[in-house]
């Protein structure tokens, strides 16, 4: 099941610094992000590919069933990251207009990686 977990972040009198660095289960091997989206995302799960979610404005919720349990995790700072597992079938909705979406994923896009099936 997909975990949440805290990056690490630095605070002084200049703002706040918050690092990806030794604190996920892979190499990002592909970084893109979604914007500008209050629909409805992902609808999916992978064979091998493990996700890493940063909401790095805004909120949004993101759904999760392994084929066992499920929830919904709310996505809101930037220094929270959510692991999505390659059986996790996910979601992502209710995000707010300014939402910006940071995705690390740990193979490059291939579209046989994709199950389109949901659990029952």
């Amino acid at each position: 099941m997909s975990k949440l977990i805290s990056l690490p972040t630095h605070t002084d009198s200049r703002g706040d610094l918050t690092v990806i660095e030794k604190c996920l289960p892979f190499e990002a091997q592909r970084i893109y992000y979604i914007y500008n989206s209050t629909n409805r995302r992902g609808g999916h799960r992978h064979k091998e590919t493990i996700q890493a979610l940063i909401c790095v404005s805004g909120s949004v919720d993101v759904y999760v069933h392994d084929g066992e349990s499920e929830k919904t995790i709310t996505l809101n700072s930037p220094n929270q990251c959510l692991i999505v597992n390659p059986q996790d079938w996910h979601t992502m909705q209710n995000a707010s207009r300014e939402t910006v979406l940071l995705v690390l994923a740990s193979h490059h896009y291939n579209q046989e990686d994709y199950v389109d099936e949901p659990y029952h």
